[in-house]
């Protein structure tokens, strides 16, 4: 199936009546791999009636993590879902817009999450910040929150589409893979460290000022070779704005240069 390697990954949902619904949407749009981030109150014999029998496998396969971070391990792309516009939260796609990135990634062999957040409020900016792209459902001004089963219905329905007109062909490894999840973190927090260090970014609140250069970094994809050169950029970075501080302490008055001779 075109969509084995596409993870639904549900934060913290609050009613397992929803869970149930979206594993009957997933079994609809051949979507297997469902992912629940600290559910809240969570009994399979609640869900099982919405998602029907036929259904019952996907919630039986799910996996249960206690944070977003270990759901999303191992992805090469993570797709957030929100309902909110403004502030960072910009350069949304739609979800037609967003499935040929999906489709691509997984047609190429990678692992890809499309995150949605609780019932009654969503993912915060905090969460969203782990996600390389934002993805909002266009709806009436009126209401633009969906149910949750909806919602992973219409993300699902424009990928299973388009997966559809556009079948699997096999092709040899790619020269270098992408950067995952974990790699992608760990450089966005060696860099917010390095712009910390040369007074880009102040202490208060870095990672809220960190989120437009998280942004700038999910619009292209980053190859294991770019992140290996990144890493080293910050580093070097580091290690500068390290001897530079030193050097200037060095040079106060009555100071003493402990630097060897």
């Amino acid at each position: 199936m075109p969509l084995d390697k596409l993870l639904v990954v549900l934060f913290r949902p609050k009613y397992a009546e929803n869970v149930g619904s979206v594993a009957r949407a997933m079994l609809n749009m051949g979507a297997a791999q469902l992912v629940l981030v600290d559910p809240q109150g969570y009994e399979m014999d609640r869900a099982l009636p919405l998602a029907t029998v036929h259904a019952r496998h996907i919630l039986e396969g799910a996996r249960i993590v206690s944070t977003l971070a270990e759901a999303l391990a191992g992805t090469s792309l993570v797709v957030g879902t929100t309902a909110r516009t403004g502030g960072w939260r910009k350069g949304l796609l739609t979800p037609a817009k967003a499935a040929p990135e999906v489709l691509t990634r997984l047609h190429e062999g990678g692992s890809v999450a499309i995150v949605f957040g609780p019932e009654d409020r969503g993912l915060t900016n905090e969460e969203t910040s782990l996600c390389d792209q934002l993805a909002m459902i266009p709806a009436s001004p009126q209401c633009t929150s969906l149910n949750l089963s909806q919602a992973v219905l219409i993300l699902l329905y424009e990928c299973y589409q388009l997966a559809l007109t556009r079948p699997f062909e096999p092709k040899g490894p790619p020269t270098e893979r992408d950067a995952s999840f974990e790699e992608r973190q760990a450089l966005f927090a060696s860099m917010q460290e390095a712009l910390t260090a040369i007074d880009f970014l102040k202490d208060q609140n870095a990672e809220y000022w960190m989120l437009p250069v998280r942004r700038f970094f999910s619009r292209f994809r980053l190859r294991r070779n770019e992140f290996n050169l990144l890493m080293g950029i910050c580093r070097q970075v580091r290690g500068v704005a390290a001897r530079a501080q030193r050097a200037a302490i060095n040079d106060l008055p009555g100071s003493i240069d402990f630097s060897e001779k």
